[in-house]
């Protein structure tokens, strides 16, 4: 949709394209029976037809490309490319031509002419060609406004806008779930929808941990030594169709042993999704910094470390459990308390917050 200024005799002429991939023809097959009435006349018609598929005169698909007849549709990640050319059509030589293409989204307004210098002179039936090419960021209506500004020879500045308004859509649905675990270990849950009306090639979907984790991909199977995806070999989402993604984030070494630090950690990561649709035109997107809440643990946390698979009746045997001081405080038992704690059991390892104990004996009675 472009509207103009109020109509006024300018010596330039602005045209603004597209730039996308094109597609493939359709046919539309019609068949019929031998002993109908037409016989073989379809097809034979199929048969001669350039665009169908030679022995597969039937399939919708033709092996013919088609330029596109609208703007179609623009998606978030997504690179939108235009074409921006100045034509002269008037009889004598215009100067000082400069174009200018600017792209008005609903927080900001970015400048996407390659160069910002004006051109000398424009001959009669000369044009001014231009490519511009802008990652979108945003949803939501944005405004690609061309000016064109130049002087006649009569040495008149003349100047002159055109606005060409698009849409810009939503291609998938993500949503995210967080699972704590008693080991300090949270998996994340994403859930990622097509909700365009064409297929995608899912080319990577990874997550970006924090600082404070490592991540481990759980979308794969190892058998043999070789890892396979649980999604099979074919990694197309149609549409509407949803896919569901597992990680295990774990925190690194240097942060596993500060429990209030990990306690309060709401910030995970992000996800990194990049697709391909038609005939290979890419997208990416990033998801802003995923968040969980905060587990509470309370000022005293008691985790089981080791407890063996099989025990005999009557026999002892070692567990081990983790008291963590979530609070920074070190005798929030007491004295007393870690006196009874030091009896009782055998003290492996103190650190400042964590206390870790392996009771020697333990009976289970069963009756």
């Amino acid at each position: 949709m472009d509207v103009n200024q109020p109509k006024q005799e300018h010596l330039l002429a602005l045209k603004v394209m597209r730039l996308t991939k094109p597609t493939l023809f359709t046919n539309l097959p019609v068949t019929c029976e031998d002993r109908d009435l037409p016989g073989d006349l379809f097809s034979q018609l199929m048969k001669d037809d350039p665009s169908t598929v030679k022995g597969a005169e039937t399939f919708m698909l033709g092996e013919m490309l088609t330029l596109p007849q609208n703007f179609g549709n623009i998606f978030l990640g997504e690179t939108f490319s235009s074409y921006i050319s100045v034509h002269n059509d008037s009889v004598q030589v215009v100067k000082d031509i400069l174009v200018k293409a600017d792209l008005q989204t609903s927080s900001q307004r970015l400048n996407l002419s390659a160069s910002n210098a004006a051109v000398a002179e424009l001959k009669p039936d000369r044009c001014i060609d231009d490519v511009i090419h802008h990652e979108v960021k945003e949803i939501g209506t944005h405004i690609l406004v061309c000016a064109v500004s130049y002087t006649t020879q009569a040495a008149e500045k003349m100047y002159f806008r055109k606005f060409f308004k698009f849409q810009v859509l939503k291609p998938l649905d993500v949503k995210t779930k967080f699972y704590n675990a008693e080991t300090d270990e949270v998996f994340l849950e994403a859930q990622i929808q097509n909700i365009t009306t064409t297929p995608m090639y899912m080319e990577k979907v990874s997550l970006e941990p924090s600082i404070m984790y490592n991540v481990t991909e759980l979308n794969t199977v190892n058998t043999g030594g070789n890892g396979y995806s649980t999604f099979g070999k074919m990694t197309y989402l149609q549409p509407m169709d949803t896919r569901q993604y597992l990680y295990c984030l774990k925190p690194k070494p240097e942060f596993a042993e500060k429990a209030g630090v990990i306690k309060g950690v709401t910030v995970i990561g992000k996800l990194d999704i990049v697709w391909k649709t038609n005939l290979g035109e890419r997208g990416r997107l990033q998801t802003s910094q995923l968040q969980r809440m905060a587990p509470g643990y309370g000022d005293v946390r008691l985790s089981l470390e080791m407890i063996p698979d099989t025990v005999n009746l009557e026999e002892p045997f070692e567990v081990t459990c983790k008291i963590t001081n979530c609070r920074y405080i070190l005798n929030v038992l007491g004295k007393d308390a870690l006196e009874g704690l030091r009896a009782a059991s055998d003290i492996v390892e103190v650190v400042i917050g964590i206390w870790k104990l392996v009771y020697s004996e333990y009976r289970v009675n069963i009756q």
